[in-house]
Order: structure tokens, then sequence, then C-alpha cells
């Protein structure tokens, strides 16, 4: 951390230090991360403990599809990968008490005119489904119930460098951050969010670029940021369990523009202010969700669009997705549904 105001600490729980959480409604703050290269079996596991058979048998089934699309093309791929993100989101929403509608909640959209391209191609949220109950779930505040395929990928911060060199004319939404965590300014008694911008970003630009929820601050560090909302801190100055939930809410909020690539330690970006496409109010899992059902569409109903789009000038940033977006959707919803943090493990060297 770059010399921050001796005013500032870092804010503890259990003696782990609290930094921003993977989980956006109900983090367990203080838990170990789980170590594993795939949250599945940890996750059925951990369902399986807390009795909740339905949503166990929705996410069984969903690692079935997830491990028969492995071995396709990225012609045929999307489909199975669309039921193996439906049924996780299944689970997710069963296991949280959710009651939702069964149907897919999303449809084919197509704005005007013949052209098969990703900026023509879109897709429709409808009122009630599986989709819309996962926005719900999160709380998103997207007033638009259309979106092209351009717009999705330009959102999706595991793909946004692959959008970018595709799109050669379109600056980097997602700002990269590091040293992460919440602080407590004892001057003031106030709790922030905190990050230092990564020395490839001067920080004159990024500051000029934050969203509303965020601000330059050289108070904690020469290249920080931090949040404008904040927690007021207990008096003791000893961490109480509602300045944790505090916390918690201020997590769930900041998480609108804090969004992260899964990995062996998360990295963190905020969703910053530039010219492209439309910025959507959505959360990761729920534009992976629906982008992947379009594709699903097409590689069902209609092959040679799904080969004209695979052969075309966008394919890298087509197949990136289809083979990146398991990863980073699954580990999503294995935090949301168990409240924790899931790293691959680090190999480390013999001694």
């Amino acid at each position: 951390m770059d010399s921050p105001s001796k005013d500032l600490l870092p804010i503890k729980w259990k003696g782990r230090l609290i930094t921003p959480h993977k989980a956006v409604t109900a983090p367990v703050i203080g838990a170990r991360n789980v170590l594993t290269n795939s949250p599945w079996t940890y996750v059925a596991l951990w369902l399986k403990r807390g009795r909740k058979d339905k949503a166990l048998l929705y996410w069984q089934q969903a690692q079935e599809f997830y491990k028969v699309s492995l071995g396709l093309p990225p012609q045929s791929a999307p489909l199975l990968l669309y039921y193996a993100f439906l049924n996780a989101t299944k689970a997710l929403l069963s296991a949280k008490g959710i009651v939702f509608n069964e149907r897919h909640g999303v449809s084919e959209h197509s704005s005007q005119g013949t052209s098969a391209s990703l900026n023509h191609l879109g897709i429709r949220v409808q009122q009630h489904g599986v989709l819309p109950s996962l926005s719900a779930y999160y709380g998103e505040a997207e007033p638009a119930r259309t979106h092209t395929l351009q717009e999705l990928f330009f959102n999706m911060v595991f793909i946004h460098r692959t959008y970018c060199l595709t799109y050669t004319s379109q600056q980097e939404m997602f700002i990269p951050i590091a040293n992460c965590g919440f602080v407590v300014d004892r001057s003031s008694k106030r709790i922030y969010f905190r990050a230092d911008v990564t020395k490839n970003i001067p920080i004159g630009i990024a500051a000029k670029r934050l969203p509303d929820q965020f601000v330059a601050d050289s108070k904690f560090g020469p290249r920080a940021i931090r949040s404008n909302a904040y927690v007021s801190s207990p008096r003791s100055g000893r961490l109480s369990q509602i300045a944790l939930s505090a916390i918690v809410d201020l997590n769930r909020r900041l998480r609108r523009e804090l969004v992260f690539i899964n990995g062996s330690e998360p990295l963190w970006y905020i969703k910053s202010i530039t010219r492209g496409p439309a910025r959507i109010e959505r959360q990761l899992p729920t534009l992976i969700l629906g982008t992947m059902h379009r594709l699903s569409e097409i590689s069902r109903y209609n092959p040679p669009q799904m080969a004209s789009l695979l052969a075309g000038q966008k394919n890298w940033l087509l197949s990136e997705f289809i083979q990146m977006s398991a990863d980073q959707f699954v580990d999503e919803i294995a935090s949301e549904l168990t409240g924790l943090q899931f790293l691959i493990p680090n190999i480390r060297a013999a001694v």
C-alpha cells in the first residue's frame, strides 16, 4: 500500500483483513477462503449438509451439463453451457428460498435489419422467469430490458481486454486496482473502502473516469481511491457486529461498480465511465446467463449463423467468451450460494 495517512488503519475481523468480497448479498466476513480448482464438489457437500435437496439436484445437473460441454467445439458448447448456467442459477434461487417461475425469462431480440452481427443480435429480459429472478436477487437497477451481444460483451470484465483488442478504437472501461480493503479514518471515525490504482494507469486520468461511488483522495495514498460512502466506526474502536453488518451492506452497494476476475487471487476492477456501447447496470452472472442463452438458441436453431459468427472478424471475442465464461460464472454463483470465496490454489516450489 502506498504511504497513506497515519490516521488510517486497516479493518480486521477474526484476525483477517476485511477486503472486498466476491459474494454480493450475504458474504461471510472473516471466513477462510476455499482453495480448490473447482467449486463444484465443495458446493455440493455444502448443500447436502444444509439439507437443501432441491438445490443440490439443480447443482448436480448443472455440473453434468458442464462436464459434457468440455469436449464440444464452440459451435455446440453454448447449448450445454447454457443449461449448466441455468441449473446453477436455479440452485442458488432454491437454496435462498426464492420462489421463481421455471421459464427462462430471456428471449431473442434483434435490432432492425438483417445483419447477423454482435451489434444486431441481442436479448430481451422478460418480466418473469429464472433470469429476472436472478436480477431481482442482486437488486439490479438496470432499466433497459434489451441488450445487444456487443453491449453484453463490453460489460464483461473477464473478456474486456479481448473486447478492446477486437474493437481497437475502444478505450478500456475497467480500471485495475490493488491493495483493496476497508480502513478506518481515526480522525473522522469513518470506515471507507480504499484501493490503489495500478501503476500502469495515471491516477489523474483514472480519477476523471471514476463512477459516482468512488473518488481519488491523496490522504489515502498518492494513487489511492476511496468510496464516497462510509460506515461510522464504533466509539470503542473495536469492530462491533452492527458495524460489520454495515460494512457488508457497503460491500453490496460498491459491488455495482466493483468487479473481479477469478483466479488464485481475485483481480479487482472499477467499472469506469467511458465512451462505447451501453453501460449495463447488471451483475456479471446475469450478463453471462443472458448471453449464453442467446448463443445457445443460435447454436440449436441456426447452426449456419453460428458458423458465420465464429468465422467472422469477432470470432476471437466470441470464442473467448464461450471458453472462459464457465469458470467465472460458477465461481460467482458458488460464492453467492455459500457466502465464501473460492480461490485456485497456488503451487509452491519445492525447497
